[in-house]
Order: C-alpha cells, then sequence, then structure tokens
C-alpha cells in the first residue's frame, strides 16, 4: 500500500468506531477516535486494562486541544511552543461526555478521563501522526501496544501477536520513520503555573 493509501484505510477505521495499531513518534500505539466511547472500551479490552485508567490522546495543534480542555494553562502554551522532545501535557478539567453518553465529536469520550477530570495530550512530533489526527478532526487514542503489566514495546517486531490480531486494522511497519522507541515526558500542569512532573 501506497502512504496515502495506509492513510485513508486508518482513517476509514476510525471514523468507523474501529481501532488501529500504528506508529506514534514515540512508541507504538493503540488507537482509536477518542470522542468514541465503546472505540475506547475495546481499547481497554484489548490491552486487558481496568477502564479507571485514563490514556494518552494525540492532537494535531494546540487548537484542536483548546476544543477538548475547559482552559489551557499559560505554562502549557509556553512548554508546546519551545519543546523539542515528545512531551505529554496533562490538563485540568475535560469537554467529556457523561457515562452512557453517546460519541459526540465536540467532547471527548469519558472513559478517556482521570477521575479528576484531567486528559493527557500529545502533540506528536511526526508527521503522519499529525496529518492522521488533522485529517480525523478530533484527538486520537495512543496507549502503548501492549497488554497490560507487559513491557512496552518500543518497535513492531516487539509486539504481541495477540495485539496485532485483535485490532482492526494494522499500519504497515514501513510507515514507521520517526519514532523514539521510547514513552515520552509526562507534564502535570496546572491553571496557575505549576508543573508536577509525572514522568521523566
Amino acid at each position: 500500500m501506497k502512504a496515502e493509501e495506509i492513510l485513508a484505510e486508518a482513517l476509514r477505521t476510525l471514523r468507523a468506531g474501529g481501532t488501529i495499531l500504528y506508529p506514534t513518534d514515540t512508541v507504538w500505539g493503540l488507537g482509536c477516535d477518542a470522542t468514541n466511547p465503546e472505540a475506547v472500551a475495546r481499547i481497554f479490552e484489548i490491552k486487558h486494562r481496568a477502564d479507571s485508567k485514563s490514556l494518552v490522546l494525540l492532537a494535531s495543534d494546540l487548537d484542536m486541544v483548546a476544543k477538548y480542555v475547559k482552559e489551557i494553562p499559560a505554562m502549557a502554551v509556553d512548554l508546546v511552543e519551545v519543546n523539542d522532545a515528545p512531551m505529554t501535557i496533562i490538563y485540568p478539567d475535560a469537554v467529556s461526555g457523561a457515562p452512557g453518553t453517546p460519541g459526540d465529536r465536540w467532547h471527548l469520550a469519558w472513559n478517556t478521563v482521570a477521575e479528576d477530570g484531567s486528559v493527557g495530550i500529545r502533540i506528536p512530533q511526526m508527521d503522519w501522526c499529525k496529518q492522521l489526527v488533522f485529517k480525523l478532526g478530533r484527538p486520537v487514542v495512543s496507549t502503548s501496544a501492549n497488554i497490560s503489566g507487559e513491557p512496552t514495546p518500543g518497535r513492531y517486531s516487539e509486539i504481541d501477536p495477540a495485539i496485532k490480531e485483535a485490532v482492526d486494522f494494522v499500519v504497515p511497519p514501513s510507515v514507521d520513520t520517526q519514532s523514539t522507541g521510547k514513552a515520552s515526558q509526562i507534564l502535570k500542569v496546572g491553571l496557575r503555573g505549576e508543573i508536577e512532573i509525572i514522568r521523566k
């Protein structure tokens, strides 16, 4: 498949409520439309993970982030502008639907959000991922492609075959040209500029 055909198939899968296995700027991820609670639930099933844990999402830019959080802390804007390494920011007060609410492109699925109402979002430093999220028009779930409790696979060759078989579409490894093979740093940013380092 050509690159544009791969992107088109990934988008078709996401729009249909399906799940994908795809490369990001960090490690290979399991993804779905982050506004679709049924698709998100499927991600938790594939990982054998409790849905009480929040998920990292990918957004194409800060304009997209602004649609899904009630307020972007000024410090978060500064961090995004100067950052040159993969960085996930945990924002307070996500805009999400209540449990049982059907998917809506203008709010996040309830099961992507932490119990305190916060949500972790990264703007990927990988052209293919940015294009995927931008063309979908809403955030995409990006959780590591492993069974919960197992090591995070840095490369496609390390992914459990059961994961590859469980998703609706596997992006060919040839697309993986910019992954670091390492998880991103995670920072929690408050509205008054407070910063907590969750993962270096």
